[in-house]
């Protein structure tokens, strides 16, 4: 059963919401909130394994809220659903720790399926989303972020593992490309996560430039 709460302003969406995790058996909403300060008020006693996380609310942006409650629960995974599809919404919301970014227009099954998916090592995005990132792979690299890289002492095998990672691939699909355990993926992961000083998958994936296999 995996423990969800949205965090969401608009009383409708909430409701509806919760109705679309209701319909799926293996999920269940534990808490809704209206803005970012209620839920770092209520959230950690909760303990969500999943936020749905709106950008733009009363008070705290969604963006500060991210980084807020990764800081009191380090292991939950925020997935952003909001209208906004500009590109400073999205990369502020993946560098404060989102593992994912869905737009509201989303269908259910879409949103039912990328909380399992985000829960198995995922990172879902809408389409559109993941090719806004991607056209940043695709642009000449600042020179400060290929001295961040070369600081970083990346191993062959942890760079394997970020090339991976940006074509999307699950700690499960890059554990059998690699011929490696999950739990050697997930190890390897953590070092990678320390080296370049992020938290999550998609923040080393902005950070990190995959090199060519």
């Amino acid at each position: 059963m995996i423990k969800v709460a949205i965090v969401e302003d608009q009383e409708n969406v909430q409701r509806t919401l919760c109705r679309v995790l209701a319909s799926d058996g293996g999920m269940r909403c534990v808490a809704t909130c209206a803005s970012g300060e209620e839920a770092l008020a209520r959230l950690p006693a909760a303990a969500p394994e999943v936020v749905l996380m709106d950008l733009e609310m009363p008070g705290m942006g969604g963006s500060a809220a991210i980084a807020r409650l990764l800081a009191l629960l380090p292991e939950l995974d925020v997935l952003v659903l909001t209208v906004h599809d500009d590109t400073d919404s999205i990369f502020q919301a993946l560098r404060a720790g989102a593992c994912g970014y869905l737009l509201k227009r989303t269908p259910a099954a879409g949103i039912l399926e990328a909380i399992r998916e985000v829960r198995r090592g995922g990172a879902p995005m809408t389409g559109a989303i993941a090719r806004k990132i991607l056209t940043t792979f695709h642009k000449p690299e600042p020179a400060a972020a290929t001295a961040a890289s070369a600081d970083a002492h990346l191993s062959q095998r942890e760079q394997s593992i970020l090339n991976l990672l940006a074509q999307g691939q699950s700690n499960k699909e890059i554990a059998e490309h690699l011929k490696l355990s999950v739990e050697t993926v997930c190890w390897n992961l953590k070092r990678i996560y320390r080296k370049l000083h992020v938290q999550s998958r998609t923040q080393a994936m902005l950070k990190y430039r995959p090199t060519q296999a």
